[in-house]
């Protein structure tokens, strides 16, 4: 694989605490870190867990615009969650905002780093034109 490497960085205090990017692109291949639903700007996070993944899903999108792609080039995420109670209104956003775009996704229920935390997604993404 060949290419330049570009990295993004959201600000999140995760990236600088433990040491990783948002969003790596090394060539047509895009990597996005395990993203949450906390509002950058203003460092809140909902408690509902369908704004939750809205705000994942946003802060995904920016990632990728950062390294010169879309959402629409995701080929692969993987959500994870902490309540499978909370499945349902996840797996509902995720219908609602990948559609056109019907990526693979594993969904694994499991604990999160901070209690507020329900839902947590990587991505990975090929982008048709690499710059």
């Amino acid at each position: 694989m060949t290419g330049e490497v570009r990295r993004y960085f959201s600000g999140s205090k995760f990236e600088e605490l433990y040491g990783h990017s948002r969003a790596v692109a090394v060539g047509n291949l895009i990597f996005v870190a395990g993203t949450t639903g906390y509002d950058y700007e203003t460092g809140t996070i909902s408690d509902d867990p369908a704004e939750q993944t809205r705000q994942t899903i946003r802060n995904i999108e920016t990632a990728l615009r950062e390294v010169g792609s879309s959402f629409s080039d995701v080929v692969q995420i993987v959500t994870y969650f902490a309540d499978k109670d909370d499945w349902h209104a996840i797996g509902s956003v995720l219908k609602e905002q990948l559609e056109g775009v019907h990526p693979v996704n594993a969904g694994v229920q499991t604990g999160l780093i901070l209690p507020e935390m329900k839902v947590e997604i990587s991505a990975t993404a090929v982008r048709r034109d690499p710059t």
